[in-house]
């Protein structure tokens, strides 16, 4: 059976000393370097092999220090502090001794408690009454999933014009469908094209500077999920001084809200 191109991405190879080397992909090319979402997979792989790991991730936050260039990597991960039911844990990756990328991610033990959600997920019609974007695909990170816009795709004409609203929903999975865990799902925190984009209407250069991801579904949970659709659901909160945020939420088909997501993101006037 074929490697699916994701893990191929993640891959690492644990190092004598302790650290994992990895490589990007050209599969996840983005306009500039790797795609941010599979680089901040890559951080978080580094934690779920290590052998010292305890728990689920519960919140992960990457920082992209540098531009990522084409070629290996190196990661370095280690649990800053372990408590009886949760885990700290400090990752860097590093090209040609440099540090491109800083990362800080929680593990916990979970346990079963009183539970309820109170960000539902809208009422939207299923994936397969919602065709497929038709057009070229202008990167390649982009032909690596399945996106179905409801609503707030990509501008079709980049006129500048100000469409006074930042929010994109749509149904996305990996292509071809891969069952989820926590690398992908860290990964697909991360398909929103920038919300200033969808504001503005105009190609403007944009770069993530920080992104946590808040993960609600244990392992259980995402294996439930399997290879379906996820709803995601994006947008900004303020445009200011050359940086923006951006909010998301991505529920499975069942409805259950697997992860929320906050970014932040330079961009240039």
């Amino acid at each position: 059976m074929k490697r699916h191109a994701f893990d191929t991405a993640i891959a690492l190879t644990a190092q004598p000393d302790g650290a994992y080397l990895g490589q990007t992909s050209p599969a996840y090319a983005n306009m500039v370097g790797p795609f941010g979402g599979v680089t901040a997979a890559q951080a978080l792989n580094a934690a779920l092999q290590h052998p010292d790991r305890r728990g689920e991730p519960v919140a992960f936050t990457v920082n992209y220090a540098a531009a990522l260039a084409d070629g290996p990597f190196a990661l370095h991960a280690r649990p800053a502090r372990t408590n009886r039911s949760t885990q700290h844990w400090v990752i860097e990756m590093l090209q040609a001794g440099q540090t491109v990328l800083t990362a800080t991610a929680v593990t916990a033990l979970r346990r079963e408690t009183w539970g309820a959600g109170e960000h539902s997920m809208p009422n939207v019609p299923r994936p397969d009454a919602v065709p497929p974007p038709q057009g070229p695909r202008p990167v390649e990170w982009i032909k690596r999933y399945e996106l179905r816009f409801l609503e707030g795709g990509l501008p079709a004409a980049w006129d500048d014009r100000d469409h006074g609203v930042s929010r994109t929903q749509l149904w996305v999975r990996d292509d071809p469908p891969r069952p989820l865990d926590f690398a992908a799902l860290t990964a697909l925190s991360d398909v929103f094209f920038p919300r200033i984009w969808r504001r503005r209407a105009r190609l403007v250069p944009v770069g993530t500077v920080s992104m946590t991801v808040y993960f609600h579904a244990d392992a259980a949970q995402l294996a439930a999920t399997g290879t379906g659709y996820l709803l995601g659901q994006a947008q900004a909160q303020a445009f200011r001084h050359g940086y923006f945020d951006q909010t998301a939420q991505l529920w499975n088909e069942a409805g259950a809200l697997l992860v929320t997501t906050h970014q932040v993101v330079y961009y240039k006037h």
